[in-house]
């Protein structure tokens, strides 16, 4: 028997002679056998006469030399597993890793944790080599499980082989631990490009250590070679040392890999799981702490000490990233040098002979807010990589990333759960008001409604808009809230006016805030509306505000309380005498509370406001004056403000606390200041949006919203803007790429002397443009077939208006000859104009047109507002060459003497750059006395700094033509022009005219067959005419259209067909039952 196992070891050692790939496969053999459980026990007591023939250490190194293996001990001090081994078996071989400082301190700062951290636990060791840490690590801590993962298939196949060795005695008996185990049912080993084994068989860990490469291979072409176990020997253990390009911002410290592996682990982690990494120090300890901390990890140094650098290791790649870059890594001379040295003084160093070293630390992570950060990072796997290098949750302050990462979290859900972005009502998303309601339901035992709150996309612009509404003659404000009003209002001193015609001449008093002072100035000067805040000393207790209450309810004042400085979103929100109140009593009707959300941790300035009334005709009248003047709150600060109360909501139980009876407020105040008439009519013509229908499935095609998918480019850039901290201003300034669209998309002419506007929405920049007139005491002209959108923000804010006549043969174009009738007759006239896409026809004014129109204007000295909002989607350009406003304006410069002409360009971006619910306005003026006159209008919400970065970045990805972004403008013209033929064919087959359109997002059609029919339902009966048909087709279907009276022509209806797939369709349908309802009855 010993003969035949001597010849058998000869056998085995001169096959392993031959070469590396010779002595692999006769360990393979010996592997198979090990597997083999026949077999296992005679190839283990093998393995073990082939190490007592090599035991001494000069013999071991011998081995290697010649037979391309070596079998050794590796001492574990101090060791405390079951067995109390002192020492691991390992065998190596020269494709492999083989153990040294850089893994032994790894595992030292391992073992600095507590017993208890692998315990039971289910554990992933990257970068595994020979095996032997796997093996310590499940032979000390007792885990569930070990998965030892490595890219090199060879060193997979050893770690096996010293599984078995260290799992069976020298007799190649199993070696039982406490729990009756050995090491074969702890440990596995797999061949696995980090932790791609676990993410595909779904595995879900514990525990995730890693001693990861962290160089850049000096030759990029050898990484790019297929890995397989009949790889070069070379190449193989070149996978030990050297990591290729990631494709993460950390690849320029060579940290690539690590941030790979980090991500990767995100996946994988449970929420309490804790990783553990060795990082070399090479490119300094704050860059390697960064690379965790940006990504939500709490990171503890376990351990720190300083290594010589492999000698075999050619760190060329960090002296080249150091020549391509400020950055510089950190070496040391020898072991005892204390002064770093930069990768270049380092390699020349070591080309004199001489040895480097450099720090090592251990170090331990785990996930702050661990579901949520899964979350983001779900989210960025799925398409969205490139942003994750402008990702950062790195926070000195807790309370901030409390705050930022359930809202990136939260973000992240909604870009990714959404195609598009849902239509909300004008009055705010219901999502965010129940929110409000809530948290003062649950926290001030308030019990409101959604219904009782309506959002403001500021607080100035919800005080400015509440004086519009009711255009008191006399109103007095808190000094500190009048900043951003107009400055008329200011200026005024029509205390004692009562002439009608100066309805729109509102007079506004300052007053301090102590309210025993604003009392005595509301009792002398008995104004109409009041509206203030509260000294922080009188806010604790309720009786300032009840005496306020006493005191305007008596003199029949209407009064608007900030509570803006003494709201709190917190768990424990500090005593606030006006809540108090209302948790007992409800609110009169004169009285209304308003609060401006602005204080947060994370977004300066990123403001959002709310209006609590439990008036009824107050609660349904303040939205409409959102969608009149601002079209909408910005949803994305809805979104982040309704996560903080979400987060306080959401471990509430609910309804644990029945609210309180409330006494009612039932007082017989003097006779209150009504609604502005102009107001009033404006509200009531105006089509609004229709949020209060009793079918919740309502399907608009009556608002200006795109539902088209968003492209994932916008969505980045939504999604990026957030997640960035510290931006600087040139990532913000987005100037130079508006002026570089308006020239090339219409050859408008802008300079150093042209003022840029930004706003929240376009419509908000058109009610100041409306003031602008009003100052001049001009007329504003519409042609009609214009957005009655913007006819009906004029008309609440009582200015002068003019229809323009246009005709159905020509598309409802305007007509030089007919404008030209007009502008004769009007002193200070304005020209309103929607081009090249006109809105809601899609029609396109040429080159040829506007140039006669501007002309036209130019002649009599109009000042012309040429919308561009809805252009940017045209479909059908057969023969439209667009438009080059530069020279026309230029040759009328010329031969106009009219010095008042002047050409103002008005944009939104949500069509341009497909961004669907996020909304950019922007104006430009050119003309000095409008500059002027514009200045002086304050109360103008500025677009937050995380909107504007993202429309620099796709503003940038549109003018660099980037391919993506191009082919999906190009499929969502495709879309648009097939569903505009669809709805012309289904609207004329049901019996309706159609005015055919070349761009943009909705047409207009006369429902010819229809008028003067009857229509009976359960709630409705009627002949249709143009006053009621809106209402007809809505109760008979739940289909949201625009009416004659919105668009300006008579009996013409608008339809917007920018719709998500399935609601198109079921529009579609909803024509085709409107029909049978109407004509086949």
């Amino acid at each position: 028997m010993a003969m035949e196992m001597e010849m058998e070891m000869e056998g085995f050692l001169r096959e392993c002679e031959r070469s590396g790939d010779a002595a692999y496969a006769a360990l393979k053999f010996v592997l198979e056998k090990l597997e083999n459980p026949a077999t296992r026990s005679d190839a283990r007591v093998f393995l073990a006469r082939v190490q007592q023939r090599f035991h001494a250490k000069d013999d071991a190194d011998r081995c290697f030399r010649t037979y391309h293996f070596r079998i050794h001990d590796v001492l574990l001090h101090d060791f405390q597993g079951f067995q109390k081994r002192k020492k691991l078996t390992m065998m190596v071989i020269p494709s492999i890793f083989i153990p040294e400082d850089w893994s032994f301190t790894f595992y030292e700062g391992i073992n600095r944790h507590p017993d208890s951290i692998f315990k039971d636990k289910t554990v992933a060791e990257l970068g595994c080599g020979n095996g032997w840490i796997s093996i310590a690590l499940a032979e000390k801590w007792s885990p569930l499980k070990v998965y030892g993962l490595d890219i090199n298939p060879r060193a997979v196949k050893i770690s096996w082989i010293n599984l078995f060795l260290n799992a069976l005695d020298e007799n190649g008996c199993p070696i039982y631990d406490g729990e009756g185990k050995t090491l074969l049912d702890r440990v596995e080993f797999h061949e696995s490009d980090l932790l791609a084994y676990c993410r595909k068989n779904d595995i879900q860990l514990e525990r995730i250590v890693g001693c990861i490469p962290q160089i850049l291979n000096p030759n990029p072409d050898a990484m790019s070679k297929m890995i397989t176990e009949n790889a070069s020997e070379e190449f193989l253990y070149s996978l030990s040392n050297y990591c290729a390009l990631q494709g993460f911002v950390e690849d320029q410290f060579g940290l690539g890999l690590i941030a790979r592996a980090v991500e990767e682990g995100i996946e994988v982690i449970k929420p309490m799981g804790i990783m553990v990494f060795n990082i070399g120090g090479r490119p300094g300890q704050g860059v390697c702490k960064r690379l965790f901390e940006r990504r939500g990890f709490h990171i503890t140094k376990l351990w720190q000490t300083k290594v010589m650098q492999a000698a075999d290791t050619d760190i060329s790649a960090l002296v080249e990233i150091e020549k391509n870059s400020h950055h510089r890594f950190e070496f040391f001379m020898g072991l005892v040098g204390d002064q770093p040295i930069c990768a270049r003084t380092a390699w020349a160093y070591v080309k004199s002979g001489c040895r480097i070293s450099h720090a090592l630390s251990v170090y331990s992570c785990q996930l702050r807010q661990p579901n949520q950060v899964k979350t983001i990072f779900e989210f960025l796997r799925n398409g969205f990589r490139e942003v994750s290098s402008s990702l950062d949750l790195s926070f000195d302050d807790d309370s901030v990333a409390d705050e930022k990462i359930p809202f990136l979290a939260y973000l992240a859900s909604v870009l990714k759960e959404n195609s598009f972005l849902p239509y909300d009502p004008p009055a705010g998303s219901m999502r965010f008001r129940s929110l409000i309601a809530g948290f003062m339901k649950v926290y001030h035992h308030i019990p409101l409604s959604a219904d009782n709150v309506t959002v403001f996309p500021s607080r100035s612009v919800a005080i400015e808009n509440a004086l519009r509404l009711f255009s008191p003659r006399l109103a007095i404000v808190d000094e500190h809230l009048t900043r951003n009003l107009p400055k008329q209002w200011l200026t005024s001193l029509e205390i004692e006016g009562t002439n009608d015609e100066l309805e729109d001449i509102i007079t506004v008093i300052e007053a301090p805030r102590q309210s025993d002072l604003m009392i005595e100035l509301i009792k002398k000067l008995k104004p109409q509306v009041v509206i203030t805040g509260m000294a922080q000393f009188e806010a604790i207790t309720t009786s300032a505000f009840e005496n306020l209450l006493n005191t305007t309810e008596e003199l029949g004042a209407r009064l608007f309380l900030d509570i803006s400085d003494h709201f709190e979103i917190s768990s424990l929100p500090g005593s606030n005498g006006v809540l108090k109140y209302l948790a007992g009593k409800s609110l009169p009707s004169h009285a209304t509370i308003l609060c401006g959300l602005v204080k947060n941790q994370v977004y300066s300035d990123l403001e959002v406001a709310f209006v609590i009334s439990e008036d009824e005709s107050v609660y349904t009248t303040l939205p409409k004056t959102v969608e009149l003047l601002e079209g909408h709150t910005a949803l994305f600060s809805q979104y982040y403000y309704g996560c903080l109360f979400h987060e306080l909501l959401a471990f509430q139980l609910a309804d644990r606390h029945s609210p309180a009876e409330r006494v009612r407020a039932d007082r017989n105040s003097a006779k209150l200041i009504g609604f502005a008439s102009s107001a009033v009519s404006a509200v009531n013509n105006a089509e609004l949006s229709i949020t209060d229908h009793k079918d919740n499935l309502l399907i608009h095609m009556d608002v200006d919203q795109s539902f088209l998918p968003i492209p994932s480019a916008v969505k980045a850039s939504i999604f990026e803007s957030f997640a960035r901290q510290n931006m600087v201003e040139s990532e913000t300034d987005v100037r130079f790429g508006i002026q570089q669209l308006v020239r090339n998309s219409y050859g408008f002419p802008c300079d150093g002397s042209s003022e840029f506007i930004f706003a929240n929405s376009q419509l908000a920049l058109f009610n100041k443009l409306i003031r602008c007139c009003i100052q001049e005491k001009g007329t504003f002209l519409f042609p009609s077939g214009t957005n009655g959108n913007y006819v009906s923000v004029a008309k609440f804010m009582n200015a002068n208006i003019l229809t323009v006549p246009t005709q159905s043969e020509i598309g409802f174009k305007l007509v030089p000859d007919t404008l030209a009738s007009l502008l004769g007759t009007l002193t200070n006239p304005w020209l309103y104009l929607s081009g090249p896409t006109v809105n809601p026809t899609g029609l396109l004014y040429d080159n040829k047109e506007i140039s006669e129109i501007l002309a036209v204007c130019a002649e009599y000295g109009a000042r012309v507002v040429i919308d561009t909002c809805f252009s940017g989607l045209e479909f059908r350009r057969d023969g439209w060459e667009g438009w080059n406003l530069k020279n026309c304006l230029s040759s009328l410069t010329c031969t106009t003497t009219n010095s008042s002409f002047a050409v103002s360009l008005l944009g939104g971006l949500s069509f341009e750059l497909l961004t669907g619910g996020l909304e950019f306005g922007f104006l430009i003026l050119n003309e000095p006395t409008l500059i002027d006159a514009f200045s002086t209008l304050p109360s103008l919400g500025r677009p937050h700094s995380t909107v504007k970065y993202a429309i620099k970045k796709l503003l940038g990805l549109r003018g660099q033509r980037f391919q993506q972004f191009s082919r999906v403008m190009d499929e969502q013209k495709d879309i648009l022009r097939s569903r505009s033929d669809c709805l012309m064919k289904t609207l004329r087959s049901c019996g309706w005219d159609v005015v055919g359109c070349c761009g943009g997002v909705s047409m207009v059609a006369k429902p010819t067959a229809y008028l003067g029919k009857m229509l009976k339902l359960d709630d409705f009966e009627a002949k249709l005419d143009a006053t009621n048909f809106r209402q007809a087709v809505l109760k008979a279907t739940g289909l949201c259209i625009n009416s004659g009276s919105w668009t300006g022509i008579p009996n013409y209806c608008r339809l917007a067909f920018a719709l998500e797939n399935s609601e198109f369709e079921r529009a579609l349908q909803c024509i085709t039952r409107f029909k049978k309802l109407v004509l086949e009855n």
